[in-house]
């Protein structure tokens, strides 16, 4: 590379992922091969429209690229084209969803999905008090349901209620933050009953999904979103499956209404990760990473840590730190200073998104780097250890903490030193990125 200031800011970024433990859980680790294809030459071309209806000419192997990807898009979820369609042409998951609101709702209409500190997302109608922190709740009415305070789980006969009084035109299934397995049945039959079209968003779960580990959606949604780069690990960007009959409106919606060109690089890239989900290989690494969460979640109750619902489905925990006496934010911010990456997250009764009281650890990346079982009682030690010293500075010390933590960093001999050292070595002798 000439660039030598980029290339040094990207051999940082390699290092600090392959010395550390990336444990965010809407991230994973691509292949080389969809690597190869994202930065290919199929980047140099536009193509508004759809394959066959494009605004540019010289699209011919374009065209044959969406299509490929289309068909592998379907066949990865065993969708018939004759009952349902798929746009691969969204930029990420947040346009997908809002792309499938402007086809299917006028303005103002009403909308219903899982609240943001129950575990939901922000595109699916998210605000706080007086604020319409998504656009969703700008250009539209929002109205979230919840979990249950004590179990931790979504209570879908409060979502029954909710929808009776509310009467929303879309009810929207799926979070960034929801640790269990989701009763689309029943969440269909709520939508029939207020005649509501139903949106399931598997951004998190798609690959999951696609290995038969969990439920499936398709059943019963009108609409599915997803990512491609969490639980598929694909590149960065979002699909839209849709039944046959919404498919124009949808269509129309991607391009002309939000967006421009497609990427063309990262639709052939995600053609390439649909291959690869279709692989035995595949099927066996989704299973490992719900094995691993289970695993990590075990361990981490053994040692005392609140875990909302109790365990998890999928492949990602969400830890409840009040009990320890600490903030995400605080423990999110020591964990890096050691090496492993999560990220702070709010839980149900939480009034700030900067400081909540949860933090999200996802196990994707590290089943991809080939961590098992055994591995996962070891990482449970890194983070109990690196939390203990965090609980310490919390309550004994009683000044800045990122100043105290810090400063134990730049010392060479000290606990957090020795955890770092210890995560390095670990991190190192994973699968490369």
């Amino acid at each position: 590379m000439i660039d030598k200031e980029l290339k040094t800011i990207i051999d940082n970024e390699c290092l600090r992922q392959n010395e550390g433990l990336e444990m965010i859980a809407s991230e994973n680790y691509t292949s080389e091969d969809v690597l190869s294809v994202l930065g290919s030459i199929l980047t140099n071309k536009y193509s508004e429209g759809q394959p066959g209806r494009r605004y540019y000419g010289g699209n011919q192997f374009i065209d044959e690229l969406e299509l490929l990807c289309k068909k592998r898009a379907l066949y990865l979820f065993s969708l018939s084209d004759k009952e349902w369609s798929v746009n691969v042409q969204p930029y990420s998951g947040s346009s997908a969803n809002f792309a499938v609101y402007t086809a299917l709702l006028k303005p103002n209409d009403r909308i219903m999905g899982l609240d943001l500190p129950s575990g939901g997302h922000l595109t699916h109608g998210f605000y706080n008090g007086g604020k319409n922190v998504s656009a969703t709740s700008i250009f539209f009415q929002s109205l979230p349901y919840e979990i249950n305070k004590e179990t931790g789980l979504i209570d879908y006969d409060d979502m029954e209620n909710r929808a009776l009084l509310f009467r929303p035109k879309c009810i929207i299934a799926g979070g960034s933050a929801y640790p269990r397995d989701w009763d689309y049945k029943r969440i269909s039959e709520i939508a029939k009953m207020v005649k509501a079209i139903l949106l399931v968003d598997i951004a998190h779960t798609a690959g999951l999904i696609a290995s038969e580990c969990l439920n499936n959606p398709f059943l019963y949604a009108d609409v599915v979103t997803t990512t491609t780069h969490k639980s598929l690990r694909g590149p960065r960007a979002g699909m839209i499956f849709s039944k046959i009959e919404l498919s124009p409106k949808i269509d129309f919606a991607v391009f002309p209404s939000l967006q421009g060109g497609p990427h063309n690089n990262t639709i052939g890239a995600i053609a390439v990760a649909l291959k690869e989900a279709q692989q035995p290989s595949f099927k066996e690494y989704s299973k490992q990473v719900i094995r691993n969460c289970k695993k990590l979640g075990d361990e981490l109750l053994e040692k005392g840590y609140d875990l909302i619902t109790g365990g998890t489905d999928t492949h990602l925990i969400l830890v409840n730190l009040k009990p320890k006496g600490l903030t995400g934010s605080k423990a999110e911010f020591i964990l890096e200073q050691v090496g492993i990456t999560v990220n702070k997250n709010t839980i149900i009764g939480d009034k700030s998104a900067l400081s909540p009281s949860g933090i999200r650890i996802g196990m994707c990346a590290l089943t991809t780097r080939g961590v098992t079982e055994n591995d996962c009682i070891q990482i449970a030690n890194y983070i109990d250890s690196t939390l203990m010293i965090a609980q310490t500075i919390e309550t004994k010390l009683l000044k800045d903490f990122k100043f105290i933590v810090q400063t134990l960093m730049s010392c060479e001999y000290n606990n957090l030193q020795d955890i770092k050292n210890k995560v390095r070595e670990f991190s190192l002798s994973l699968k490369p990125i």
